[in-house]
């Protein structure tokens, strides 16, 4: 198969040919959206809470990030792979920010990162990432790292002011030079006003039809605790499936069905004679 581009995705826009993409944390979870023919893969920095069992995104830390990044690396051949950047990574300096983004891409071979935000101080770091030769995709909407100063994991967009914020934040994130940009729990209305605005994909997520969709791997084939998210479609039961298969195995161990001889390695009786004389048995 051929490597997914930026040209590439650019065409599946102008064709309305939707993208999709996973969030993916680990080599099996690549391996998976890679063969099901993705065409983005996302290290995303909700892997804090979804693998590694943090509260919240804002505790992760670039080091932890770049162990996922890297081992979604060795599953991806073809997939796109963006990685998130994370909370704290980016936000001193547009220095600070070029460190962090070059270290996934040399670190962890990634073809471009994700920054939260439309504010000035985030299209300094886009303008300052891209102008080192890095792609970035923008996220506006619903930016989880800053979710505290919207007013928590809400939608955003649903009133006058939020709507022309979304509005004026993806257009500045396009000028800034992102090739793409996610927009998170917004209206699909605007969302469809952006689509025919932006030269570039607009990835939806809670966001109605967009040029593309991005779900995390693990919601969608339900192997998440909780509560999902309005905007989560379950595709598979894996979580339950996975509990099931861990309780069976468990009951048979417990009970000695488990391992049966059909489990277990041969010895020859020489072998065992052996094992016998090392033992001091007669």
């Amino acid at each position: 198969m051929t490597k997914i581009t930026i040209p590439a995705l650019m065409q599946s826009k102008a064709e309305r040919k939707p993208i999709v993409m996973v969030t993916a944390y680990d080599y099996p979870g690549a391996r998976a959206a890679e063969r099901a023919g993705v065409d983005m893969v996302l290290v995303g920095d909700s892997g804090a809470q979804v693998v590694l069992g943090h509260e919240s995104t804002v505790s992760v830390t670039t080091d932890e990030l770049l162990v996922l990044a890297k081992a979604v690396r060795r599953g991806t051949e073809t997939a796109f792979m963006v990685c998130d950047v994370p909370f704290g990574s980016t936000e001193l300096s547009d220095e600070q920010a070029v460190a962090t983004a070059v270290r996934f891409v040399k670190e962890a071979g990634a073809d471009g990162i994700k920054i939260e935000g439309g504010g000035e101080p985030q299209l300094s770091r886009v303008r300052a990432i891209v102008a080192a030769g890095i792609p970035v995709v923008g996220h506006v909407g619903l930016t989880p790292q800053t979710a505290t100063a919207l007013g928590g994991l809400r939608a955003q967009g649903r009133t006058i002011a939020s709507a022309r914020r979304v509005v004026r934040e993806a257009i500045a994130v396009q000028e800034a030079g992102a090739f793409c940009v996610v927009v998170e729990a917004v209206p699909a209305e605007i969302v469809e006003l952006l689509r025919d605005e932006l030269r570039i994909p607009i990835i939806g997520i809670g966001a109605g039809p967009a040029d593309g969709q991005v779900l995390v791997l693990h919601d969608l084939i339900g192997f998440t605790e909780g509560q999902a998210a309005k905007f989560v479609k379950r595709y598979g039961t894996i979580g339950e499936d996975t509990t099931a298969a861990i309780a069976a195995y468990a009951d048979e161990v417990r009970s000695g069905v488990f391992p049966g001889p059909e489990h277990c390695y041969a010895a020859s009786d020489d072998a065992v004679e052996a094992a016998r004389a090392a033992l001091g048995f007669a």
